[in-house]
Formats: C-alpha cells, sequence, structure tokens
C-alpha cells in the first residue's frame, strides 16, 4: 500500500532520523545516534513519509533496507546535512573560549594521560566544557560525532586535518608469580591491529590461557598470572608490579595521531583543547616511547 502524500514543509528532524536509520539499519541504532527515543525516530520516518508521499525504506526481519525511492532521498538528504554540519560549524567559530569540545581517544589513553593532564586546560579556561569519549568505533568527525580524535593510526579518507602526536612503545609483560609460559591473547576482533599481527607472527603456536578485547582486560589478567601479553610500555610501567620479559622478536610501535575537522581547527576553544592534547603527549614523548619514567 502506498503511502498518502499531505501537504506541508519538510521537518529537519525528520530528514536526520531518515539519515541515521538509513546508516543504522534499524529504530535502536539511529536512536542511540540522535540521542532520542526509538518511538521517536519511527514518528519521524512515518511523518517524512507522508509529506513525500512515498514509502522510503522496507521493513524487514532483519532491520530497515532502503526503497528505491528512498535511496534517492538519501543522496539528496546527505547533501543538506554536510551542509547543515558546516553551518554549525562556522557558527561555532564566533563562540569564543566557552562551549563544549567533545574528544575521542581509546579508553587508557584518554583515561590515563589525557584526563589528568587537562585539568590545567580547564583551571585556564573554565567555561569549555570537555567530552571525553571512548568508543570501541572510530566516531565520524564530518557528522559531528567529536570534534576532535586521538587515534593509533593516520586516516587516510576525507577532508581532516592530522598531526602526529608521538610512537607508543611496547613490551612483553607477565606478574612476578605469573605462568611466563602462555600468553594472554586478544580477541578475534581486534585480529586487524598491528598487535594481535605481531602475536600471531610471533606466539604462533603457543598456549594463549586468555583472550580480552581491551587493554584493561588483558592487564587485569597478567596482573591474575594467567599468562604474559604484549602491552604499550607506559601503560605496563605506570601500573607497576609487573616485569618485563625478553620478547621473541622487536616488538611493534603504534603511532598517534590527532585528527580535527577542518572547519574547526581554528575555532578558539577547540584549539585550546588541540594546544593541550600536543602539550600532553610532547611532555610524555619520552615515557611513550622508551618505557622510561
Amino acid at each position: 500500500m502506498g503511502v498518502q502524500k499531505r501537504s506541508g514543509p519538510l521537518d529537519w528532524d525528520d530528514l536526520r532520523g531518515f539519515g541515521a536509520l538509513a546508516r543504522a539499519g534499524s529504530l535502536s541504532a539511529a536512536a542511540r545516534e540522535l540521542k532520542v527515543s526509538h518511538a521517536t525516530v519511527g514518528r519521524r520516518i512515518a511523518a517524512l513519509e507522508e509529506v513525500l508521499g512515498r514509502g522510503l525504506f522496507d521493513r524487514r526481519a532483519d532491520g530497515y533496507v532502503l526503497t528505491a525511492e528512498g535511496a534517492g532521498v538519501l543522496e539528496l538528504a546527505a547533501d543538506m546535512e554536510e551542509r547543515a554540519q558546516g553551518i554549525l560549524r562556522r557558527a561555532g567559530q564566533e563562540a569564543g573560549l566557552t562551549g563544549t569540545v567533545r574528544l575521542t581517544a581509546p579508553e587508557p589513553l584518554a583515561e590515563r594521560l589525557l584526563i589528568p593532564r587537562l585539568a590545567a586546560l580547564h583551571r585556564r579556561h573554565p567555561g569549555i566544557v570537555l567530552e571525553v569519549v571512548s568508543d570501541p568505533r572510530s566516531l565520524n568527525l564530518a557528522k559531528r560525532e567529536a570534534d576532535l580524535a586521538v587515534r593509533l593510526a593516520r586516516p587516510r579518507q576525507g577532508e581532516l586535518v592530522t598531526r602526529r602526536l608521538a610512537s607508543l612503545a611496547y613490551g612483553v609483560y607477565a606478574a612476578p608469580d605469573g605462568d611466563t609460559s602462555a600468553w594472554v591473547g586478544l580477541d578475534d576482533s581486534l585480529a586487524h591491529i598491528p598487535e594481535a599481527q605481531w602475536l600471531a607472527r610471533n606466539a604462533a603456536g603457543a598456549r594463549v590461557v586468555l583472550r580480552a578485547n581491551t587493554l584493561t582486560g588483558q592487564l587485569a589478567a597478567v596482573r591474575a598470572g594467567f599468562g604474559k601479553a604484549l602491552l604499550p610500555r607506559w601503560f605496563a610501567d605506570e601500573e607497576g608490579g609487573l616485569i618485563a620479559l625478553p620478547p621473541p622478536a622487536p616488538p611493534p610501535e603504534r603511532e598517534s595521531w590527532l585528527v580535527v575537522h577542518p572547519d574547526l581547527k581554528d575555532v578558539p576553544r577547540v584549539r585550546a583543547v588541540i594546544d593541550a592534547v600536543v602539550a600532553a603527549f610532547e611532555e610524555e614523548q619520552e615515557r611513550l616511547g622508551s618505557g622510561r619514567p
């Protein structure tokens, strides 16, 4: 059955809901992106379909799939969304040293390196509200999921401004009374990262007694005596109480990069956070790269 067309203006929130659902494929995932309820997303899609007089999605058991009409609308809506985000970014350039800056970074770097050292920024600029987010996925800066990102690889796509921060050295660690013949490995979902590839090359056939998908999970397993693990040297040394073991091959290094959308790099509050993040890594560069205090 077709959707009856209702005359009236397009609602921007309806279009945002449409774009989120097209990307996510489910009401619940789109609701999380938009920070609304799934019922609200459903109402927005229904309202847009009523205004346009056509069905935009096929409702299937495994989620929402764009119809041919929906795919055409998505192409136009994506252009509108990018223009709207550009307007928001430009408006932010006039906001000065007040407002929110959303920074995403890997959990250990966020919690153990950045947050403690960003306290000085807060004292200098109390009008800046920091949001520090550790998310296993790479948040989309172009869609304003975050303003800044610290990443362990240089982005190769998109018009993003990047700056190298530091190299992170790795070593093999165990608890003093732990099983040094066994390994604490990484979950298969992380098989693509350099640490997992190093383990696959250099610990092939070794006994793996526990796998974890977070660095803190690996650390907890090492401290509990399960076995040895490949850990960032600064992270293991800061934890204390672990012993460094001879690695079977030279451990990998990871590069950390600061990433920002070009429209935001000169916004005063964002620039202040950029400078503070860069200063934090410069202050700790020797320890991050060598493991020495």
